[in-house]
């Protein structure tokens, strides 16, 4: 889990993220979308989840549930958020690889 959350610090700091429910989505719906795929917190509400599933479905876009909460995840973002579009390929493929690689 702190590898996920070391890397979601990375894109933070790289400006390869877009965080929050209603912003994730906007991003999902524009044509010119860059978001790779969506992380969602361990504790999202399954409402939240369903939603959040529907539109990456509709959008062709992976999404993924960590082992991570809203706190742990807000710790990272500096605001306590569950839904993350994630920017860059090749950080959100590094927080989707099986924990047994290195």
């Amino acid at each position: 889990m702190n590898n996920i959350l070391g890397t979601l610090g990375l894109c933070r700091r790289a400006g390869k993220v877009i965080f929050g429910f209603d912003a994730v989505i906007d991003e999902l719906k524009s044509p010119k979308g860059k978001a790779y795929g969506v992380v969602m917190a361990a504790d999202l509400s399954e409402k939240t989840k369903k939603e959040v599933l529907f539109y990456c479905g509709k959008y062709n876009k992976p999404a993924v549930t960590v082992n991570a909460t809203l706190d742990e995840i807000g710790g990272v973002m500096g605001k306590r958020t569950g839904v993350i579009a994630i920017l860059d390929k090749g950080l959100f493929n590094s927080i989707t690889k099986p924990n047994d690689q290195t």
